[in-house]
């Protein structure tokens, strides 16, 4: 009896000890926490569709994607759980991967150090950059329960993606306007047109655009795509050499054109200046003869004695001035 009595009690202060005392749990800061109960996650009713980034799922996904909202336990404690409930906790910290890192396969894009895609041209590029990403904490179902592998699946997403926007991406329209009357003897092909150039032109314009298209992958894997970086795209070896010569070619047409702008920019401004100038001169020999003609108008409305009068002073102004006089004779 002593023998059944004492493993009963020892039975009792293992369960108490491990089940009851183990039982209290605390959830982190930067945790959240969601509790199943043999198995099943506690929901609160509703799916994941009325979030408003439902909008940018497809009709055909919809359904697909359509997660159930769990309770979810926020950061604090001491919680308890009894022995057949499960905790789930869930660091929510961002976190950064490099792009071409392959969760399955660490071998892949040559040894997760450049993603390559292939352009429109047919051109096969390197890609390097990074993603930065946490748990969307308003879909803890799709990251717990729905996807094996969510950070696998976002990945395979984005490249995915990412090589489709690459394959059919153009250089936004321009407003070229001519400056210079040779400037239409430019060779075209030299100074547009080149996939991979019109890409590093680009960069924030590709990046944006992958911001964009990620925005329903919280709803779909339960990992929310904060940004994207791509900060480097290199060509082939093989080409590496040709596509620097075109670029140099392009730099130095470009500079000829900036400098044969500029220099008629100047003197356009230059003429401008000298129109003024001889515009000014005209009008300072103009405003004399102005100022003299209403001055006579005005004496001559006093009768013609006084206008009479004005031209004999002038005469003698000018008699003063002068050396010698000349004058006619009448021999009649």
């Amino acid at each position: 009896m002593d023998i059944v009595l004492g493993f009963l009690v020892g039975a009792i202060l293992w369960f108490v000890l491990s089940y009851v005392v183990g039982g209290f749990y605390t959830v982190d800061q930067n945790e959240l926490a969601v509790k199943t109960i043999f198995g099943r996650a506690e929901r609160l009713g509703g799916t994941t569709l009325e979030d408003p980034y439902a909008e940018y799922l497809r009709p055909e996904e919809r359904e697909r994607y359509a997660y159930p909202q769990l309770r979810v336990i926020p950061p604090g404690g001491p919680y308890f759980k009894w022995p057949w409930e499960k905790i789930h906790k869930v660091s929510l910290a961002t976190q950064t991967m490099n792009m071409a890192h392959d969760p399955e396969a660490a071998e892949a894009n040559h040894q997760g150090t450049m993603l390559e895609a292939v352009t429109k041209d047919q051109l096969n590029i390197g890609l390097k950059g990074q993603i930065r990403y946490r748990v969307s904490e308003r879909n803890l179902y799709a990251y717990l329960f729905g996807v094996k592998q969510p950070i696998a699946h976002i990945m395979g997403y984005f490249i995915s993606v990412l090589r489709e926007r690459i394959a059919n991406f153009e250089a936004p329209a321009r407003n070229n306007i001519s400056l210079l009357p040779d400037a239409s003897m430019v060779d075209p092909s030299i100074t547009e047109g080149i996939s991979i150039n019109d890409l590093r032109k680009n960069l924030p314009n590709l990046n944006e655009h992958m911001d964009r298209e990620c925005l329903s992958s919280g709803l779909r894997y339960g990992i929310v795509l904060e940004a994207s970086l791509i900060t480097a795209i290199d060509p082939p070896q093989e080409v590496e050499s040709a596509l620097a010569a075109i670029n140099t070619a392009h730099n130095e047409v470009s500079s000829d054109i900036s400098l044969a702008q500029a220099s008629a920019d100047q003197k356009i401004v230059q003429s401008k200046r000298a129109v003024e100038i001889e515009t000014l001169h005209a009008q300072a020999e103009v405003e004399p003869l102005h100022a003299l003609a209403a001055q006579l108008s005005e004496l001559k409305q006093h009768g013609p004695e006084v206008l009479a009068l004005y031209r004999r002073n002038i005469r003698l102004a000018i008699y003063r001035k002068a050396r010698h006089v000349i004058q006619e004779v009448n021999q009649s």
